[in-house]
């Protein structure tokens, strides 16, 4: 063979094998990692399921950093999606932490700013091909406040479905036994969890530095709710006990959140009904007279 033809025989099969390397190296689930041409496949890879990490800035006791929902929530999910492939949304910590704002660090949207902004980067991903949403939640405050959203999604038409997956189960066979008797917020579960996503952020020497002891500053039943609550029984922003944290719960907890939202995407990926009932309910929704009783 020439040498012109060799050569470009050569360049032909370099080309071919840069194809097939391109088209099959691995692509990184986060969102902000992928190029556009990437996108475009990670959506298809993902079959149009887009996570959605939500976490929050607040105190977690002295020993913890301000960001240990989101850090903790997008370790989760990042160790999911390796599992379970998912496009994953970057850091969102726009949620509800009214109850913290004396704290320091604390950053808290009023409400409307986290509705409107949640809305609109749902809208954003759906229409950038997640037409599947899922909401993964790391904030205790966020529990009412997901739920909420999720159902407002029924307010009007939309090509796209919400879903939540909330905090964890972790009743499950095998966990280790926890020490502490409460352990709500900055205890021994969550400088647990820390411990394994972001060890070099825990201060175990400062754990004890603040009480985070129930002070049972309210006397009222327990079906009568009021906002004040948490700031009643734990002034410091601290339920629990850090100090009791291990890094075999920590392994153990972590491994299960991802397992478990693995599973939920899963799910979500062979759900065919949830888009179909919701378009169902809106076109019943502009004729309720006609609706069958």
């Amino acid at each position: 063979m020439p040498s012109r033809l060799r050569a470009v025989a050569t360049v032909v099969v370099l080309q071919v094998f840069a194809s097939i390397g391109f088209s099959q190296a691995k692509l990184s689930p986060k969102w902000e990692e992928l190029t556009g041409p990437d996108f475009i496949q990670a959506v298809h890879q993902s079959q149009g399921v887009c996570v959605l990490p939500f976490g929050i800035i607040e105190k977690h006791g002295a020993h913890l950093p301000l960001g240990t929902d989101l850090l903790d929530v997008r370790f989760a999910v990042i160790n999911a999606v390796q599992q379970e492939y998912a496009v994953v949304f970057p850091e969102y910590y726009f949620g509800q932490i009214f109850e913290a704002q004396q704290q320091p660090g604390t950053v808290a949207y009023s409400l409307a700013i986290q509705l409107t902004l949640l809305q609109e980067t749902v809208k954003e991903m759906a229409r950038n091909g997640c037409k599947k949403v899922v909401i993964v939640n790391g904030h205790g405050g966020n529990e009412s406040l997901l739920p909420l959203f999720a159902q407002a999604q029924l307010a009007t038409p939309r090509d796209y479905v919400v879903y939540v997956f909330g905090l964890p189960n972790q009743n499950v066979p095998g966990r280790p036994k926890l020490k502490s008797k409460n352990d709500m917020h900055g205890g021994e579960t969550e400088t647990s969890n820390m411990l394994i996503a972001r060890p070099d952020l825990v201060h175990m020497d400062r754990a004890t530095a603040e009480s985070g002891a129930d002070q049972h500053r309210l006397d009222l039943p327990d079906n009568v709710y009021t906002g004040i609550w948490w700031y009643a029984r734990f002034p410091n922003h601290y339920s629990g006990q850090g100090a009791d944290a291990t890094k075999e719960l920590g392994e153990f907890d972590q491994k299960e959140w991802s397992r478990q939202i693995a599973e939920a995407i899963k799910a979500i990926k062979a759900d065919q009904e949830s888009l179909k009932l919701q378009n169902e309910f809106f076109e019943e929704s502009q004729h309720p007279l006609d609706t069958q009783q």
